[in-house]
């Protein structure tokens, strides 16, 4: 059994039927490249069969302990059934994007059940009325919950069913070992294992604060700056109120290129910078349709992940704000700013101090863990009050060479993120070859026409990358100019 982390455990406890904490991933695939030009469910089932040591939490389930006395226990279930995980299904017609963004929010809306391992796969069909795809092509949504990984090691999971070619066997590996599922303790186990991790509390708190000793010094800071993030004001939007259990969803696609070249707008601009730049132009051209853009500028959450190579599984993620700059029309001027305000921020200086008071939060109870985890984290998905944010913007870093799974290429990939009450929009921007894409996930209340903001993310793009083919077409213009007239 491995124990579950102070903040994975805090993960548990905010969650709701109404709010699930859990994650999506959404990739399409053209199966034109394996061997029959067709991919099938028994084929998809084989290979999580056969990859499933490859990540040990996909056959683990939750073990918690009675009346919450100390954290929750990850156990290899003997009950695993995968044919309860990997499901499918037909997107029903038209079939068109539209449709398939309509079922991937009711799926990813939909709670994970708590009595067997937090992740579910969805096998969905009939995308033959998708604009730009292949015929043939199928999806795959991806679920996995919080506590088991957050965001950025996503990727080790979605590695593991995937190739770098589209000859699966060309993929080596050693031999699997032999899977040992393991017996869920009786209650008394489980408190007999709890009194014992409350003795072994003084030397645990002494051991992580030799340990953490360098970043010990930060934790007056970091406690300031909770604080701070506290009081800040922020105006309200629509999407900061209670949500709903529905949700909905859309993506954008864009070359990697095209960001690139819009970096070119604002010198030392980073891809975020741009990214950040386009969601603030498409939140100010949706908010100015509905005539409820605040005068003041709009604030955003970006999670960093500041886990380490020590840090084997659990989730160590930090909060930085980012103000958005809505209130500036000027897209180029923008992205100056949100420059300027990333240089600016502190934040990614003081994650020692943010990880040192997670650390010594793991060393204590888990009642007391909880107070100084709020603290340590500045992120809402731990914050009881309202957070000092309007959105999210999170950066998924992915593979940058083609993947296949069971031989079928990986043409995109999208991502859903979890809603919270005060936090009714989540944007997740992973990278996969030569693309990015912007996946939003939101209250369907508070988002009911998505379409409609997905048009202003394009629009948001155009209106950058119209500024940066000008300015292309300016300095060719100027290099042409300077060259020496032949006589």
């Amino acid at each position: 059994m491995q124990q579950l982390s102070a903040l994975d455990t805090l993960f548990l406890s905010r969650e709701t039927e109404r709010t699930p904490l859990h994650i999506s991933r959404l990739q399409i695939y053209d199966p034109s490249s394996t061997p029959g030009g067709r991919v099938r469910l028994r084929d998809i089932l084989q290979l999580f069969e056969s990859r499933l040591h490859m990540a040990p939490v996909l056959r683990r389930r939750l073990a918690e302990v009675p009346l919450g006395l100390d954290y929750p226990y990850w156990v290899e279930t003997a009950d695993f059934d995968l044919e309860f995980h990997v499901r499918h299904i037909a997107l029903p017609k038209p079939g068109d994007w539209r449709q398939l963004c309509i079922q991937v929010a009711r799926l990813h809306a939909r709670i994970l059940d708590r009595s067997r391992p937090l992740w579910e796969a969805y096998v969905i069909e009939g995308l033959d009325n998708i604009a730009g795809l292949p015929r043939g092509s199928f999806a795959l949504l991806l679920k996995l919950h919080h506590a088991a990984i957050d965001p950025a090691p996503a990727s080790d999971i979605v590695g593991v069913i995937h190739d770098t070619s589209p000859d699966p066997s060309e993929a080596t590996g050693a031999q699997p070992p032999r899977w040992r599922p393991e017996t869920i303790p009786a209650t008394s186990g489980l408190l007999a294992r709890a009194w014992l991790n409350t003795l072994r509390q003084p030397s645990r708190l002494a051991h992580t604060l030799v340990s953490n000793a360098p970043g010990i010094s930060g934790l007056r800071d970091a406690l300031q700056r909770h604080r701070l993030l506290a009081t800040r004001e922020r105006p309200l939007t629509r999407f900061n109120g209670t949500v709903s259990a529905h949700r909905s969803f859309d993506a954008r696609f864009y070359p990697l290129a095209a960001i690139h070249n819009i970096r070119n707008l604002a010198p030392g601009a980073t891809i975020n910078d741009v990214v950040v730049t386009l969601i603030a132009g498409a939140l100010r051209r949706y908010l100015l349709t509905t005539s409820e853009l605040p005068p003041a500028s709009l604030i955003a959450g970006a999670p960093i992940n500041i886990r380490t190579p020590e840090d084997a599984d659990g989730t160590r993620v930090q909060m930085m704000t980012l103000t958005l700059y809505t209130d500036i029309a000027d897209p180029v001027e923008r992205l100056h700013q949100v420059h300027e305000e990333c240089l600016a921020s502190k934040e990614y200086a003081h994650a020692a101090g943010a990880r040192a008071l997670t650390d010594l939060t793991q060393a204590v109870s888990p009642r007391r863990g909880s107070l100084g985890l709020r603290a340590a984290s500045q992120t809402m998905l731990m914050s009881e009050g309202a957070a000092p944010i309007n959105t999210v913007i999170s950066n998924i870093p992915g593979a940058q060479v083609p993947l296949y799974l069971c031989g079928a290429r990986l043409l995109c990939s999208a991502g859903l993120g979890a809603v919270l009450d005060d936090m009714g929009l989540v944007h997740l921007v992973p990278s996969y070859h030569n693309g990015i894409s912007i996946g939003f996930t939101a209250c369907r209340d508070m988002l009911p026409d998505p379409t409609v903001y997905g048009g202003c993310i394009h629009d948001s793009f155009e209106e950058l990358n119209t500024a940066a083919r000008a300015l292309g077409r300016r300095r060719s213009g100027s290099r042409r100019s300077r060259r020496p007239r032949r006589d």
